[in-house]
Order: C-alpha cells, then structure tokens, then sequence
C-alpha cells in the first residue's frame, strides 16, 4: 500500500478540510437618502445618523 513521503502540514491539511467560503456583504439602499449601507445598521450620510430611513442623531458643529 503506497504511503505519503512526506508528512502533510496542519495548514494544508485543514486547508483541505475546510467547508467556509468567502462571500462578498450585501448592500441595501435606503429609499431616503439613497445611500448604500449595510442592513440593519445606522450610518452617517450628510452629518446624520439614520437607522431605518429616520434621522436618529445629527453631528454637533462646534464653532
């Protein structure tokens, strides 16, 4: 029976084993402000933070 010369690394070994596939993030686009962003999280857009097409929280200028 024919046996392996070398022995075979963690990394290669696991490498071979694994089942994750890299997947590239889904955007949504809000129908407000018409920015993309990740769902179901807030983001800035003008100075504003919106969460679900309301404005939660304006940036303070300070002058």
């Amino acid at each position: 029976m024919p046996n392996p010369k070398r022995k075979t690394s963690k990394t290669r070994r696991d490498k071979r084993r694994t089942h994750y596939k890299a997947v590239a993030k889904q955007f949504a686009t809000d129908p407000v402000t018409g920015e993309t962003h990740l769902p179901h999280r807030a983001y800035w857009h003008e100075g504003k933070l919106y969460f679900k097409g309301n404005v939660v929280m304006e940036k303070e200028v300070l002058a």
